[in-house]
């Protein structure tokens, strides 16, 4: 009886497959596999490293460890809660000795035994791996994403639990994700705001012509990896998606997050000349391919600010319906003009 293709694997963030068991096996002992890929198959929720599958861990060569089992790794283990509607922040309890990093002047407040530093890079092994010159390539990365050359590390250096907080940027929710849960997820650009220390802050590149043109966010993604919890920002309402093997989803591109980097990526253009010229929704979407994650927001920055902007009676907009009874003669007597 021929065995059925329901196994996807995901290699440095592209999905391949479906596979039959065996045919992963093959891939395997071909040299294509080791245990740094990521699977997803019957049963699962999400994706998960092909070491901790007993369908084919056996087969991996010895050469590459695999990675460390749920609740043992590199991230520190912190605590934490979100509080706000509108305008949310995360509050992030650590215990001695435990850090985490942010994003340049997302800091909020801090209890006095809080030690904050400003480091080169994310502060994970990853990056320190490399002495100076590892943290310096981290950080150049960084810029890449249009993001502070430096990133700030806040840690407990006091004798109990101290809590350290973290605000959006503008109007929106405040996604924690486990990445002990998805291994490796891509994000927009600005979407990263904190996460504990030891969670890698990378960049990963288009590998699609289309998607760097036309996906909204270019050719560089944020790319988040480790085994502790990451905290992101988009605006408005937030949709988190999973995507069954196959399953595709057509969706702005603005309005994409975040996705697992076993989900495919891709752009379409917009059908009929009439609708694409005249439809108002832009000329492109971006098209996902399950298994997998994803993560979308209903008010991308960029079209709140649009709408700011067009309004602004400095830059030729109007206020219609605005104003007290006396209509343009209140809007002089109040200043406004």
């Amino acid at each position: 009886m021929t065995e059925e293709k329901v196994w996807h694997v995901a290699v440095d963030g592209k999905q391949q497959g479906p596979y039959s068991p065996a045919e992963v096996l093959a891939e395997i002992g071909a040299g294509r596999l080791d245990a740094r890929a990521h699977v997803y198959g019957p049963g699962m929720t999400a994706w998960q490293p092909i070491a901790s599958r007993p369908e084919f861990s056996s087969a991996l060569p010895a050469s590459v460890p695999p990675p460390p089992p749920a609740g043992v790794g590199s991230a520190h283990e912190i605590d934490y809660e979100v509080f706000g509607e509108e305008m949310q922040f995360v509050e992030i309890t650590l215990d001695p000795g435990e850090a985490c990093v942010a994003e340049a002047g997302s800091f909020m407040y801090m209890d006095p035994g809080i030690e904050m530093e400003t480091i080169f890079g994310d502060g994970s092994a990853q990056s320190e791996g490399g002495g100076f010159m590892g943290a310096l390539l981290g950080a150049g990365k960084r810029i890449l994403t249009g993001e502070s050359l430096f990133m700030t590390l806040f840690g407990n250096g006091g004798g109990g639990r101290q809590k350290v907080a973290f605000a959006a940027p503008y109007p929106g929710r405040i996604v924690p994700i486990d990445l002990q849960q998805h291994g490796t997820i891509l994000c927009q650009k600005d979407a990263f705001l904190c996460a504990a220390k030891g969670i890698a802050v990378g960049i990963a590149f288009q590998k699609k012509l289309g998607a760097g043109l036309f996906g909204g966010e270019g050719f560089i993604l944020q790319k988040l990896e480790g085994d502790g919890l990451a905290f992101a920002h988009a605006g408005g309402t937030v949709v988190k998606r999973e995507l069954a093997a196959g399953e595709k989803l057509r969706l702005d591109t603005g309005c994409l997050v975040a996705f697992d980097a076993g989900v495919d990526y891709d752009i379409q253009s917009v059908s009929g000349i009439k609708t694409a010229l005249f439809g108002g929704e832009g000329l492109f979407y971006a098209a996902l391919t399950g298994p997998g994650t994803i993560w979308m927001q209903s008010l991308p920055f960029s079209r709140l600010a649009s709408r700011i902007y067009a309004a602004a009676p400095q830059t030729g907009g109007t206020r219609k319906g605005e104003g007290s009874v006396l209509g343009g003669l209140g809007g002089l007597v109040m200043g406004d003009r």
